[in-house]
């Protein structure tokens, strides 16, 4: 989509190298004169940030590495010990920590945008996958990080998920053994969750370089959801079109972030992961971090442990078939009016269980829970592929430029 570069550098130094590896042609055909739709708005500005997330996460991360110790009678005093000791140590924990939420929230409304305007049909099936399986290692990141500063939720939420593991036939109890270590959660499992917390970051680094690749061969999508035929009309350069609109965006994200950080640091933590691990004093109500939540509810609505886990399974994974799922001919929802309502729907469910999965597990919220569960469901495996079949959709312009631009006047 990008075409081949017209770059040229002004000096023979930069010729000279240029001629021998092309990078300043690949920046410049990648992120400068690349062609984007120019009817995209804000929400087409969550990839920016997450790209900035995911180098503050990497950078803040390797600097807590330098004076975190993985040891289970170490690790607590540890983190105490950046928090009071190290210089600035207070902040970088809490740029990290409070980062892996804003990572996530930033992530939950790209995927969403996606989902809405059909980003993942043809021929962007590629791009879609690679997204999903960049969710997939921030999971494994993210709740691997959450158990490194060794408070008492960190290990008891530690048990309980790798326990999940278990309930795999035949294969179970080996897995989970290996993933502890040894026969319980301890010094063992830090080790091993230290080791791949540090490692994946740099996977999803890798993850997103081929991510953006594909990007860059099939085009980016639009809120028209119609492809790119006329260059000159159709679309406007990266920069600075597109760049100045990811910057401001990436601004007032890096606002809200700050107020957390600098504000209330800890209000998305949970106060039970101040205590040191205790293996013998569970925690009165054990709860994951806010991202996990509606995975979670899922999870305890079913009372059946296999089941359950293939349902939580099962909740992320079916994601990666929605460009054979949905079989609508029409990308964009803004242009499927029954489509639009059942979206909305499908939101509100995702929401309603990362309200139950903060919830005991009892009585009429493991009900809601069930309720919810067949409703997050019945959208991919029911809504989706009969709408596509049924809808009467709206008109859908037949340009990118036709959707924004004013129809030219009636000759007279």
């Amino acid at each position: 989509m990008s075409g081949p570069s017209t770059y040229v550098p002004k000096s023979a130094l930069g010729r000279w190298f240029e001629e021998r590896l092309p990078l300043g042609g690949l920046i410049h055909s990648s992120f400068v004169a690349y062609p984007t739709p120019r009817n995209l708005n804000y929400m087409w500005t969550f990839g920016g940030i997450l790209s900035f997330m995911l180098a503050a996460q990497i950078v803040t991360g390797v600097v807590l590495a330098m004076h975190y110790t993985p040891e289970a009678t170490l690790a607590f005093g540890s983190v105490e010990y950046v928090m009071r000791d190290v210089n600035f140590g207070w902040m970088l924990r809490y740029l990290h920590s409070n980062g892996a939420s804003m990572f996530f929230a930033a992530a939950y409304l790209h995927i969403l945008r996606g989902m809405y305007y059909g980003s993942y049909k043809a021929p962007r099936e590629v791009l879609w996958l690679l997204g999903v399986v960049i969710f997939l290692l921030m999971f494994a990141t993210a709740f691997m990080g959450y158990v490194l500063p060794w408070g008492n939720m960190s290990l008891w939420g530690a048990k309980v998920i790798t326990s999940l593991f278990s309930a795999i036939p035949f294969v179970g109890d080996s897995i989970t053994a290996w993933l502890w270590g040894g026969y319980s959660v301890d010094n063992p499992t830090l080790n091993r969750f230290f080791s791949l917390h540090y490692l994946l970051p740099f996977m999803i680094a890798g993850a997103v370089v081929l991510h953006v690749w594909a990007l860059h061969v099939v085009g980016q999508n639009n809120p028209a959801g119609v492809e790119v035929k006329d260059v000159a009309r159709d679309t406007v350069p990266f920069t600075p079109y597109a760049t100045a609109k990811d910057g401001f965006a990436i601004v007032c994200f890096m606002i809200v972030y700050a107020w957390f950080v600098f504000y209330t640091p800890n209000y998305l933590g949970d106060a039970d992961n101040y205590i040191k691990a205790n293996a013998l004093q569970t925690p009165a109500h054990i709860v994951p971090e806010w991202y996990f939540l509606p995975y979670y509810a899922i999870l305890r609505s079913i009372p059946n442990k296999l089941l359950g886990v293939i349902a939580l399974v099962a909740a992320v994974g079916i994601t990666a078939f929605l460009p054979w799922l949905d079989t609508s001919q029409v990308r964009s929802g803004r242009f499927r009016p029954a489509f639009k309502l059942f979206f909305w729907l499908f939101v509100a469910s995702a929401v309603g269980l990362g309200y139950l999965g903060a919830q005991e597990p009892t009585g009429g919220y493991v009900i809601a829970s069930q309720i919810l569960a067949v409703c997050y469901f019945g959208y991919f495996i029911v809504v989706l592929p009969v709408l596509g079949l049924v809808e009467k959709t709206k008109p859908v312009p037949p340009t990118i430029a036709d959707s924004i631009l004013p129809s030219p006047a009636p000759a007279e």
